[in-house]
């Protein structure tokens, strides 16, 4: 397949398009390379596969209606992967424009490119931010996700119900992932493990919000990305016994589907916390803080939707996810 990837040098795209290509996909990848965090770390990632045959590199920001316009235009692709966008829901409180542009903007150029020159599946990616203030677990695609708690999750809320009415206008088959706490080498600068490690081996406090009280389903990157290749190989159709009588937010009489990718096996903060301390050897100074505004206590995924459509769910402890972004931050920080 002819696949293109947004936000091929972030974490997911990067570990994506490696594994599509070593199963022989013809990659595109778009990317910005902005520098919302190392760039360094970006290039270092793309250089894995930059240079295979059968991957083509296109630098632009998806915001740019011109330049994604003329991509579509010059290539055909038999599904798009959108993983570009402005992440965080911290930096949202600082910078809403930056997810305004990227996450609304950037994400209808990518719908109407793929409109336009009739993409078989569009697949891309939400968050489980979009749960904002439900508080049943585990979280269900199921339940209404109505009242969002930042403007990052709005703006995931949003992608979702713009997917839709495309699906619904144009037969455009349309899958929302909603990624639980992705983690794992070449991850993020921003995120916990990344902030946490640097702390602990610096020998710095690291911030702790409510106080260490925080559950989350801690996903490992090879689970999410096979959870995406499967799905990219199965496009969404239309749900015969979806109803508008009892409108089930998970699908559709178009061809639309949203589904949870986490690990389901939710971890209080305080225990991946001693579990990265027995990994680096060292004891955390621990800041503990309040809750930050924008976030929420905890995040539990129920995937079993995903597993009855694509026969996966994933499974990687955390003792064994920890451990490999250890060793891969030793060696790629020399430290």
């Amino acid at each position: 397949m002819r696949i293109l990837i947004t936000g091929v040098a972030g974490f997911i795209g990067s570990t994506l398009a490696m594994r599509l290509l070593q199963r022989g996909d013809t990659v595109h990848g778009i990317d910005s390379l902005n520098d919302y965090y190392s760039v360094a770390l970006k290039e270092s990632r793309l250089s894995h596969f930059v240079d295979h045959p059968n991957f083509s590199f296109h630098k632009l920001d998806i915001s740019d209606r011109d330049a994604v316009a003329r991509l579509f235009r010059k290539n055909h692709f038999d599904s798009v992967m959108n993983l570009a966008a402005q992440a965080g829901v911290r930096y949202s409180l600082e910078n809403p424009h930056a997810y305004v542009d990227a996450n609304l903007v950037g994400f209808v150029n990518i719908l109407e490119g793929c409109r336009h020159s009739k993409v078989g599946h569009f697949v891309f990616a939400s968050s489980s931010s979009v749960y904002g203030a439900n508080s049943k677990q585990p979280f269900s695609e199921h339940d209404n996700v109505d009242h969002p708690v930042s403007l990052y999750a709005a703006t995931k809320k949003s992608n979702e119900l713009m997917a839709h009415s495309y699906a619904h206008l144009f037969g455009l088959s349309c899958t929302g992932l909603r990624f639980f706490t992705v983690y794992g080498p070449w991850g993020r600068p921003d995120m916990a493990l990344f902030l946490f490690t640097k702390g602990i081996l610096e020998g710095r406090p690291i911030p702790v919000f409510n106080r260490g009280q925080m559950v989350r389903d801690f996903t490992y990157i090879d689970d999410i990305v096979e959870g995406v290749v499967r799905v990219i190989d199965h496009p969404a159709r239309p749900d015969p016994a979806w109803s508008g009588d009892r409108p089930d937010p998970a699908s559709s009489r178009a061809p639309y589907r949203i589904f949870n990718i986490g690990n389901s096996s939710p971890v209080e903060l305080m225990h991946y916390i001693r579990v990265l301390e027995k990994e680096l050897g060292r004891k955390a100074i621990l800041d503990l803080l309040p809750m930050q505004d924008g976030d929420v206590p905890a995040t539990v995924a129920d995937v079993r939707e995903l597993d009855a459509a694509v026969g996966f769910k994933p499974s990687t402890p955390v003792e064994v996810g920890i451990s490999r972004f250890v060793k891969w931050y030793r060696e790629y920080y020399t430290v």
